[in-house]
């Protein structure tokens, strides 16, 4: 009777390793269950034991291995994976037909290469691991899950319906920011031109017309216009924007770096809220479509946690899962990190009570999701008249430091 070698959890979490004979994948899943495990790798102990074998029939270089590839792309080829595993098709089959009608390209050439690995003797899921740039260790986790309880279509289909609602996210947070940033960048240009070609001329002819100082305002104005004319201000306001990126970047770099500075965005005014939000939606809808689609509670966290986008969100997860282990509830050290509002740890406490534990999380998703649509539609409403006021301010002290002088010219005149 063939042999299947399996990496399991035990009722604590425990890790277990071991063999477990039996005809099939899916009659060693049942197994492995019934001896009270959770299994979350099961392969068969023949294909384990040639990896030599498959690691020579692989190129050392694949070309476009290590290029990253749009989300969209992903998405699509998971629903139709999917599509095609429904309709029974074997998996090899299936990964040729869709190398077949991928464009020439990075992904094209990337899924021909796990189905050779797959022709070689590895899982799907082992397959994907080995180019993490495409897929990532949510998508693999699934997958491994998918193959594991035998239901790799239906993991296949949640893992497109959770990237499609992933991207809409991002691209609405995106979408809100495009307006402001364009009007303040387009302000910011023609301000910076006014100041360094048309204020500096005003200089020596307010100073030759006016007898004694200038006032406060104009002096202001006119010495900012120097120093952007005149001592390469210019550049260093446009340079500005460039080494913030910078600075973050390398700051990022860093695990103490990223959490100061992901603590700090949770903090400010407005922006704090909508980050808030949106982290919760992120990481609430991850884990709860893990957890729907069979992966065991603690890997689930883990994976959470890498793809959470927020030290500060992937800590407080990685607390809860060291609470877990010590035999404690999910929504207990949800609760104590504050981190979260109190209707998300309650709809935890509730799911758990429950058993619907995925359920519970996913509508905690949806609502946040509906929270989220509202507060960038309110901020772009506030943004709007501040933007305005603001630009209105500089126009207006511009034109007084200008306007100003003439009006003591003019008097000086008439007296």
């Amino acid at each position: 009777m063939p042999v299947f070698k399996y990496e399991a959890l035990d009722s604590q979490g425990v890790a277990v390793k071991d063999e477990v004979e039996a005809l099939s994948q899916k009659e060693a899943v049942s197994k492995i269950r019934n001896m009270g495990y959770f299994p979350t790798k099961v392969v068969s102990a023949a294909a384990a034991r040639r990896p030599d074998a498959r690691a020579a029939a692989r190129p050392k270089k694949r070309r476009g291995a290590g290029r990253k590839v749009k989300v969209k792309m992903i998405t699509q080829f998971a629903r139709q994976l999917s599509t095609l595993q429904d309709a029974g098709l074997p998996i090899l089959r299936s990964l040729r037909i869709l190398e077949e009608q991928q464009k020439a390209g990075a992904f094209k050439r990337i899924v021909g290469y796990v189905a050779d690995d797959i022709e070689g003797g590895a899982t799907l899921s082992e397959a994907m691991g080995r180019y993490p740039r495409c897929f990532d260790r949510l998508l693999v986790g699934m997958v491994a899950a998918g193959e594991t309880g035998g239901v790799l279509d239906l993991i296949l289909s949640r893992v497109a319906d959770f990237m499609e609602k992933a991207q809409k996210l991002k691209a609405r947070v995106k979408s809100a920011m495009v307006y402001p940033v364009v009007v303040l960048t387009v302000a910011f240009l023609i301000l910076l031109g006014l100041m360094t070609f048309v204020i500096p001329k005003f200089k020596d002819v307010l100073t030759e017309m006016i007898e004694g100082d200038l006032p406060v305002i104009t002096k202001t104005v006119l010495a900012i216009a120097t120093w952007i004319a005149k001592d390469f201000g210019w550049a260093v306001l446009l340079a500005v924007p460039f080494g913030f990126i910078f600075i973050t970047r390398l700051i990022r770099q860093f695990h103490a770096g990223r959490y100061a500075l992901d603590t700090i965005r949770l903090h400010m005014p407005v922006i704090g809220q909508l980050t808030r939000k949106v982290v919760i939606t992120r990481w609430t809808r991850t884990l709860g479509t893990l957890i729907g689609a069979g992966v065991p509670i603690l890997d689930a966290i883990s994976v959470t946690s890498e793809t959470a986008g927020n030290e500060v969100f992937a800590k407080m997860l990685m607390n809860v899962q060291n609470s877990i282990r010590q035999g404690d509830t999910f929504a207990g050290p949800l609760r104590q990190s504050k981190t979260v509002d109190l209707i998300v740890s309650n709809m935890v406490a509730v799911g758990e009570e429950t058993g619907d534990l995925d359920k519970m999380l996913l509508k905690v998703a949806d609502n946040y999701d509906e929270q989220v649509d509202v507060l960038v539609a309110g901020l772009m409403s506030l943004l709007e008249p501040i933007m305005i006021i603001c630009l209105g301010g500089i126009v207006m002290v511009i034109v007084l430091s200008i306007f100003l002088p003439m009006i003591r010219i003019i008097s000086g005149l008439n007296v």
